[in-house]
Parts: structure tokens; sequence; C-alpha cells
């Protein structure tokens, strides 16, 4: 048994354990950090988009259910007279790093999945259900560890899903944008002005990287641009992207318009 005595060994301990539970609190709030799959389908036919919305209905939305993953969106493009793309985007989250790796096992084990999505997974080479499927692996910023569903209501054709990316010319610059939105405040800001986030991101595996991603939602285009124009006008907006600290720290922006699926989750 050890005995304190003095007043500045005290002092020593007490220090040491704040220090320890500092270290514990930021440690835990690291590991509660969710991950996100973002997986891009692209098709050339609309049978394609057909075979493809059958299986994430009836097969591959129930089966993460079955493994407790839930509030998964499942989006697709907002239509547009000039761009005909055909795609659609599977917002997926996770727990930990052990719960993607571990996913493809379980479905392989999934006997009602198999049954279920057999026009998909057993799809011949002549008659893919896909051109090609894209895959980003996301972690959550530390301001917004963990996915908040949609809140948004209203008629789900009507509603704008909107998914950024931001590009920045080197990793030290991304780090930089990254601490805009956390230590910055920017993530505060979208709050106060209930932008209704659904993730922010940064990206660990893709294919623009170094980028980040993050998902906003609205009612309508109207309440989409007015948010938007509230942002801009904002005072704290303003004082933010003012600060040289913080110049030239995105290189690229790509926005994308969704709208939500009948059978996604919010």
């Amino acid at each position: 048994m050890v005995t304190i005595n003095t007043p500045q060994a005290l002092k020593i301990c007490l220090s040491v354990l704040v220090v320890l539970s500092a270290s514990s609190m930021l440690k835990t709030k690291a590991q509660d950090r969710q991950f996100y799959q973002l997986k891009i389908y692209t098709f050339d036919t609309d049978e394609q988009v057909k075979t493809t919305d059958k299986f994430l209905k009836d097969a591959y939305l129930p089966a993460l259910k079955r493994v407790d993953i839930q509030n998964v969106g499942v989006f697709k493009l907002r239509p547009d007279e000039v761009d005909t793309l055909k795609q659609i985007f599977v917002l997926t989250p996770f727990s930990s790093m052990a719960q993607f790796e571990s996913l493809e096992r379980k479905l392989a084990r999934d006997n009602t999945y198999q049954a279920a999505g057999s026009d998909y997974l057993k799809a011949s080479h002549q008659q893919p259900p896909y051109r090609r499927v894209e895959s980003i692996l996301l972690r959550a910023f530390e301001d917004m560890p963990a996915m908040r569903p949609s809140a948004v209501d209203g008629p789900r054709k009507d509603r704008i899903y909107e998914l950024r990316s931001y590009e920045s010319a080197t990793e030290a610059y991304f780090r930089n944008k990254v601490d805009m939105f956390n230590a910055g405040g920017e993530i505060k800001l979208f709050d106060k002005l209930a932008f209704n986030a659904v993730f922010y991101g940064e990206v660990i595996s893709g294919p623009a990287m170094p980028n980040l991603m993050y998902m906003t939602t609205f009612s309508d285009k109207k309440s989409r641009d007015a948010h938007w124009q509230s942002f801009r006008e904002a005072p704290e907006w303003k004082e933010l992207k003012a600060q040289p600290k913080y110049a030239n720290n995105v290189s690229h922006i790509d926005i994308i318009f969704l709208y939500p699926t009948g059978y996604s989750d919010y």
C-alpha cells in the first residue's frame, strides 16, 4: 500500500490522474466515431436499375438489419434534362472497421439474403446488374461522430439530399479543411441554421483523395437555396472564411443532388 503524505506528492498524483482521464476520454471519443461506406452504382440500362433496386430493397437492406446495421440510405440522382446518367447511391454506417470487414462473410452465410437476391447475385456476365460499382470508405468527423438520419419530411421526390465532396491540394490542406469544420465551427454553424446534416466524413479510401464528404438535407429546392443563402450571409461564416490560416484549403468541389428511394431508411 502506498501512502501519500506530502502536498507535493498529492499534487503530482492528481495531475497524473487528470492526464490519464483526459487521455481515456479522447481515446473513447476516437473509438466512437463511425465509419461509412458510400457505394455508387452506375447503370447502362433501365433493366439494370430495376434489378439492383429489387436486390437492395428485398435482399440487401433486410440482411443488414439482421446483423444490426440500421439507418441505411439509398438515393438516386435528381432528374436533370442535360445529364441522363443512371446511378444509385447507398450510404451505410458501421460502428467499427471490424463490423465493416465482417459484413461480406456474414452475407455469404445468410441463406435468406442469398435467395432473395439471387437475380442480382447470380447474374450472368452477359447481363450484369450494373456497369460498375464504386466504393468510398469514410471516417466520421470528431464533432459529429455518428450519422443522424434526416428528419426532413414531405414527398420524397421533392426532397434535396445534397452530397458534397471537397478536395484539397495536399494532405496538409485537407487536414486544415477538416479542422475548419470541427474546431473552426463550420459544423456548429450548419447545425444552427438547421441544414439537417446526415454525416460529415474524412475519405480514407476513394478515387479523389485527399477529400472529405458530407450530406445535408432539405424539404425541396426552395428550402435548399434559402438555407445556403443564410449560410453565405452568416457573420460566423464571413469571419471564418476570412481567417488566413484557412486559406486555399479546398481545390475542387463536387455537388450532387439526390432524392431518397421509397425503400431508403430516411
